[in-house]
């Protein structure tokens, strides 16, 4: 089993503490297999086999665990006597009121417990209710590209080719697990999104007109990297002659977002330093999702690779924004403790006019912070005025922005 040290390392430092630990993402992220490797750390670090309840709330094993009362009386039978025990428990929102099970488990035993779970909104709701103040959330995401690379672990050492099959086929664990070929990597991509369509979104919120939510998700796919709102959507609605108003488009991108399928990022006007409210971009919680559902096509390399660099940003805990500075729009703006990062992306700088235009974009803004221009180009590194012009692999693979 591959290890992710990007989140065990997140995780280590609450073992043993009196806060619940949470472990979310989209369905196939890789939730169970960390939970595996933090069972597996329990063991090397001297905890009894005995001493560890597991549960995968998907297996047959655990069917007749339906409710809390079941599982309270499951985990009081198995729990040793008179010492700690570690509760793992997996897709923890297959058990109704599961909440009151997890209160009752730091009340009642000396226990340290971690669940996983694939919706957000249902973890938030009910953690915030009976668990408010003693719980930890570990968002987990796809592969990185340099988590890609370990996966990888192959005689290819050229980190351009490499990258370029990462852009083509998504971090989803599971495709990288196997030697996949494209087209069956697209199948098991498209596969994942039903369920969580299904069992995250459509079932959990109860959505009648699925046709409307799928067509919602089509205007996101091709409008990955634009600009847009929930009046965009609408419009663009009605434009086809169907109607949808704004509250339930709203409604269906919070049910979306919930589920990790999208993310939203909001727009920062770096003058009045405030948050704007109109238009936002939207990403893909993987960006092999684009091209499992809508099928592979070049134009749309720019939105997936602001794609991938948004969740980089993610993972390495930046506060991420669409930068507004007058008319110009820088893509990413990154805040983490106090320091910011600036990125314009773009696909190939074909032209000099090309170049100077995300160059002077960046100019305009008057700070000491690292400025980046992120490429596909094969071109030569470079520095122009403070502002670095970087291939995506190298900015990606890079340990300090």
């Amino acid at each position: 089993m591959k290890k992710r040290d990007l989140y065990i390392s997140k995780i280590l430092p609450f073992v043993d503490k009196p806060v619940i630990k949470v472990i979310t993402g989209i369905r196939r992220s890789g939730k169970s297999a960390l939970l595996m490797l933090l069972k597996d750390y329990l063991i090397e670090k001297g905890t009894a086999f005995d001493n560890i309840i597991y549960i995968n709330f998907e297996s047959m094993e655990f069917a007749d665990i339906e409710t809390a009362k079941d599982l309270y009386s499951y985990i009081i039978k198995r729990k040793p006597q008179n010492c700690k025990c570690y509760i793992l428990l997996d897709e923890i929102q297959n058990v109704k009121e599961w909440e009151r099970a997890v209160n009752s488990f730091q009340v009642d035993i000396d226990c340290d417990i971690y669940i996983t779970g694939s919706n957000s909104q249902l973890l938030s709701s009910e953690l915030s209710t009976l668990l408010a103040g003693r719980y930890v959330e570990f968002v987990i995401e796809t592969l990185s590209f340099s988590e890609y690379l370990d996966f990888k672990d192959d005689e290819e050492k050229d980190i351009y080719k490499l990258f370029s099959q990462y852009l083509k086929l998504g971090g989803f664990p599971a495709i990288h697990a196997y030697n996949y070929d494209v087209d069956s990597a697209y199948k098991i991509v498209s596969d994942i999104y039903s369920s969580v369509i299904l069992r995250d979104t459509i079932q959990r919120h109860n959505i009648r007109n699925v046709d409307q939510l799928n067509r919602i998700m089509r205007f996101i796919l091709v409008n990955i990297g634009n600009l847009f709102s929930a009046k965009s959507i609408s419009d663009y609605f009605v434009s086809q002659k169907r109607k949808i108003d704004v509250n339930t488009v709203y409604n269906y991108l919070s049910a979306l977002e919930s589920a990790y399928i999208i993310r939203r990022v909001n727009r920062y006007n770096l003058k009045g330093k405030e948050v704007l409210k109109t238009n936002e971009k939207f990403y893909l919680s993987d960006h092999a999702l684009l091209y499992a559902l809508m099928g592979y096509d070049s134009q749309w390399i720019s939105g997936v690779m602001e794609n991938i660099i948004f969740l980089e940003f993610v993972r390495r805990g930046y506060s991420t924004y669409v930068g507004k500075y007058d008319d110009n729009e820088i893509d990413f703006v990154g805040e983490k403790n106090g320091e910011k990062v600036y990125v314009q992306v773009t696909y190939k700088i074909e032209t000099e006019k090309t170049f100077e235009r995300e160059v002077n974009t960046l100019l305009k803004i008057n700070d000491n912070y690292h400025k980046y221009i992120v490429t596909l180009d094969d071109m030569i590194a470079g520095n122009v005025g403070g502002i670095e012009k970087v291939h995506i692999a190298d900015f990606l693979l890079k340990e300090d922005w």
